[in-house]
């Protein structure tokens, strides 16, 4: 009954197909990758997010202890590629279990290669989601979902930190 509901959510929350059409779990995972990844609708995207970002302002922090931007982007990175890897089968790299691990310093060096990895990431999933035969997706759906849904959460925590140090521009979203 619970994925029953869940899944209901879903579909009521997919904005952008035509009232002709039902929404599938595929058109409704794939609208929530697009609307984390590039596709601006409800809230910012990281791609926005990141745009014209220097590797200064992504490793700025404030003196509370958050996480910089930069360490954020780590931490989507580790999550996203994990999975990804596991759907393909791929179980190589280890994890301690210690979240804190993930939000790793960038090198001020690799910040556009951090960038490029979390969009290369980003379309990897959506070509899973596009091609993958539903019956191999099987239980995938749920964890896909919640992939989107964590995205967004750091993403909107991406937005705060530009908003606190002044670099993020509100004609991109978010006033």
């Amino acid at each position: 009954m619970k994925k029953t509901f869940f899944i209901l959510l879903m579909m009521a929350s997919v904005q952008g197909y035509s009232q002709d059409a039902t929404p599938t779990l595929k058109t409704i995972l794939l609208s929530q990758l697009k609307s984390t990844h590039d596709a601006k609708d409800w809230f910012v995207p990281v791609n926005t997010a990141l745009e014209g970002l220097t590797p200064e302002q992504a490793n700025w922090k404030d003196n509370s202890g958050n996480h910089s931007i930069a360490q954020l982007v780590q931490h989507l990175i580790f999550w996203n590629e994990w999975q990804l890897e596991k759907f393909n089968g791929k179980t190589d790299k280890s994890f301690s279990g210690d979240n804190n691990e993930t939000f790793v310093v960038a090198d001020q060096h690799a910040w556009n290669a951090s960038v490029k990895k979390i969009d290369d990431i980003m379309k990897g999933w959506e070509n899973v989601v596009n091609t993958t035969d539903p019956k191999k997706m099987g239980n995938w759906y749920d964890v896909v979902a919640h992939i989107s849904a964590h995205n967004a959460y750091h993403i909107g925590q991406i937005v705060y930190i530009r908003k606190l140090q002044g670099s993020w521009n509100p004609d991109k979203g978010v006033k």
